[in-house]
């Protein structure tokens, strides 16, 4: 399975990546602005989705058309 980032780039585990734009997230009041660096990415079963954390977010799952690899 391969995992590529909005712009066409391969995904490994422990990548780091940017947001290509802002993303607000459920369950928190917090909108992740565009450009906010997100590191040790981990690869899911689904090759849209990665795992990862942010300072204040654990359990993060982002969709890959979102990220690009920084």
């Amino acid at each position: 399975m391969t995992v590529k980032d909005s712009n066409g780039a391969e995904l490994k585990d422990g990548d780091n990546v940017t947001l290509v734009k802002d993303l607000k997230v459920k369950g928190a009041n917090t909108t992740l602005k565009r450009g906010t660096m997100i590191k040790g990415i981990r690869l899911t079963d689904d090759e849209n989705e990665i795992d990862c954390r942010h300072e204040k977010i654990k359990g993060l799952v982002l969709r890959t058309e979102f990220v690009k690899k920084a």
